[in-house]
């Protein structure tokens, strides 16, 4: 499409975009150096300039990460264009510009007081390659981040950041939380990457602006949006470990209209590399349909209606049981029947240039049945989220506030009594004031008010204040020094009841347990220049989260611990690019403790270490060769031992023409997977008995396919 400039006489309006991926820029620069005027588009990549004299102008258009780009005007104007487009090409030796959505102001990440940090779209591409069924092997990759396994032969998985439960983390979508509560347990494994154009971590307190359940962090998976240009992507895979994928991406913006769908079959055949006679990867049968509407009624208002259905059948267990049915020796199997069904409204308006307002809403449903071969479990989650936010913009300050409704019921479709209903409306404000040219600071203040049907509500009353200061020294070195409170209401959803499928497990008394209260803080220094192509950067981050009275899970019945949990540590991260060869190293440490009745000891599941390095040559347009190590030290198990420390290896190579990518991925080519030197049960294989699963059960896989994009 042809560039935005829409101009009546004397007046430049521009809407500035990305040349590569259509996306409008937010927060690049516009100057008219002969009557020295400097603006920025807004959060829809849109400024009009007022007031330009008669004559000839030459007008200048920059982006990080982009090249200039220099237009010549005449006042009065020939013709009456009401809007063009401005493209930006990248610019060569750049790092690519990021823009985050999480903080709800769409700013440039490197301007942003909170600590942000993102996966974007060409690394999206890569690891669509990589792992095309679910986004798990995307996150276990991340520094600071790991999946927890949750059932050895059903293959369910949380989320940790920074040693802490998957129950302190908040996944979202597009920021709403269409996967909390008891749908949880299967989420990660059950969201594609294909739709998605990046993926936002805030490790550490994010309650101002979410909620006090982010303990941890959270996580916001950005799907992909319409432009100008079709999008019909269709990606074809399979695995060594009997596994296969299609799916498809189409998305177009029209005039005033735009559309997105993805849709997907997964399939995987029940798969036991080691013979331990228990599947490492359950039969998975699962469909995934994402429609959404986009209506674009004028240049400030942007809607967006969508609908998410997943359907899932998995069946793990013993492989005769599986292949054979069940007989007097074979009898274990665990079966997880799913349907996940949500809706997703977002309509956004800008009342001018400095005055924004959204309203945001998700209503979602999820059954699933747990089949085991002596008890089950069955219910339905019926949950919503509502909110309106207003954000007021100006040079050196800007005010984001709003409020919010929550609402998560479980009702069990069964004989147990594993109810749970919770409802939180909370009010926020949050301020960046810019002092100084080098000082960013962003305060934050968040009300929630929780019923959970208890006798006490004062017990539901929270006040969580955050702080956030960035320090930008100069161009190569900057700092972000933070911390906020944070709280989980009493819940039945964690890794433990996921382990045990909630059987027996009776309903949390709310009125006898306290909500867990936390506390984290942060400092971060990053250093990075530029040289030409070359770019070399390094982030050192240290980190302490303490979270009072956690909910643990003692037999069949949840209490407060005597104590409280808390994890301190650090993380390393090493970027280098050159020319088309980039290097990437990372390193946790998290010393994650439990001091619990007056005596300290280390909690299960938690490696101290964590190193990943990864190394990618793209030839642009032509050709990706990536390799990737992955290192995890020792960690206690929950029975007292100790976990094997472990070296993953994996490779891949892409080969890019214009319509159509092929790829082949090794993951874990070395085979390192924890049948190969421990045990994963006890007991016998009629009442097995199942340990810790702490690293890979499939092993090496290798998958191949192709990329069909129109």
């Amino acid at each position: 499409m042809m560039p935005v400039i829409a101009y009546s006489q004397y007046t430049i309006t521009a809407i500035i975009r990305s040349q590569l991926t259509k996306e409008v820029l937010s927060g690049a620069v516009i100057a008219i150096p002969q009557y020295k005027i400097t603006v920025q588009t807004d959060s829809l990549g849109k400024v009009t300039i007022h007031n330009i004299p008669k004559g000839e102008v030459e007008v200048y258009f920059s982006f990080v990460g982009y090249a200039l780009k220099k237009k010549e005007f005449v006042f009065p104007a020939k013709k009456l264009v009401e809007v063009y487009e401005i493209e930006l090409e990248p610019g060569a030796g750049e790092l690519e510009e990021v823009i985050i959505s999480t903080t709800r102001n769409n700013k440039n990440i490197d301007l942003i007081p909170t600590r942000v940090e993102a996966i974007t779209k060409e690394e999206m591409d890569e690891k669509s390659a990589m792992s095309p069924g679910n986004i798990k092997m995307l996150l276990n990759e991340s520094t600071g981040i790991t999946t927890q396994q949750t059932s050895a032969v059903s293959g369910s998985a949380d989320i940790r950041i920074q040693g802490l439960d998957g129950r302190y983390t908040q996944l979202l979508k597009d920021g709403m939380p269409l996967y909390n509560g008891f749908s949880g347990g299967l989420s990660i494994m059950q969201i594609p990457p294909l739709d998605l154009k990046q993926v936002e971590f805030i490790k550490g307190s994010a309650s101002t602006l979410y909620g006090g359940g982010a303990i941890a962090g959270l996580v916001n998976l950005i799907s992909k949006t319409p432009g100008n240009k079709k999008e019909l992507s269709v990606l074809l895979n399979g695995t060594s470990a009997k596994g296969a994928d299609a799916s498809i991406f189409y998305g177009e913006r029209f005039k005033k209209t735009g559309l997105t769908v993805y849709g997907a079959y997964n399939y995987n055949a029940a798969y036991d590399p080691s013979s331990s006679g228990f599947s490492a990867i359950p039969e998975t049968k699962r469909i995934t349909l994402n429609p959404k509407l986009f209506y674009y009624p004028n240049n400030n208002t942007t809607c967006s209606i969508g609908i998410n259905l997943t359907t899932e059948n998995r069946f793990g267990g013993d492989m005769k049981v599986l292949e054979l049915g069940a007989d007097s020796v074979h009898q274990y199997y665990e079966k997880n029947n799913s349907t996940r069904l949500s809706s997703q409204l977002n309509i956004e308006y800008k009342i001018n240039k400095d005055n924004r307002i959204q309203l945001k809403n998700t209503i979602g449903s999820f059954n699933r049945k747990i089949i085991l071969p002596t008890s089950g479990f069955y219910g339905q989650q019926l949950s919503s989220f509502s909110e309106v936010n207003y954000t007021n913009t100006r040079k050196k300050m800007e005010w984001i506030t709003g409020i919010n409704f929550y609402t998560d019921k479980l009702t069990p479709q069964d004989t147990s009594k594993m109810n749970y209903n919770l409802n939180t409306a909370g009010v926020f404000i949050q301020n960046t004031y810019k002092p100084l040219q080098w000082v960013t600071l962003e305060t934050g203040l968040r009300t929630d008010i929780n019923s959970d049907g208890t006798k006490d509500n004062s017990k539901g009353l929270f006040l969580l204040p955050s702080i956030n200061t960035l320090f930008t020294f100069n161009k190569k070195w900057s700092s972000r020094i933070g911390g906020g409170m944070g709280y989980k209401m009493p819940s039945p959803f964690n890794e433990e009841a996921e382990e045990k499928g909630y059987q027996n497990i009776l309903p949390i008394n709310a009125n006898s347990i306290n909500a867990e209260k936390s506390y984290g803080l942060h400092a971060d220094i990053t250093y990075k220049i530029k040289e030409g192509e070359n770019v070399f950067s390094i982030n050192q981050l240290f980190f302490y989260t303490n979270v009072n009275t956690p909910l643990i899970l003692q037999g069949n019945k949840f209490a407060s611990a005597n104590g409280y949990l808390d994890t301190k540590g650090m993380e390393t991260n090493i970027r280098m690019n050159f020319d088309e060869l980039n290097f990437y190293i990372g390193y946790t440490l998290a010393d994650v403790k439990q001091h619990y009745n007056s005596t300290v000891s280390a909690q299960p599941l938690t490696p101290e270490n964590r190193i990943n390095f990864d190394v990618a040559y793209e030839k642009e347009n032509c050709y990706r060769v990536g390799f990737e190590a992955f290192y995890t030290g020792t960690q206690l198990l929950s029975d007292g031992s100790t976990g094997k420390d472990y070296l993953m290896l994996g490779f891949l190579f892409q080969k890019m023409w214009k319509n159509i990518d092929v790829f082949i991925n090794a993951e874990n080519f070395t085979d390192r997977r924890q049948s190969r030197w421990d045990a994963i049960y006890t007991g016998t294989i009629t009442h097995p008995v199942f340990k810790d699963i702490y690293t890979s059960l499939e092993g090496a896989v290798v998958n191949a396919g192709v990329k069909i994009k129109l």
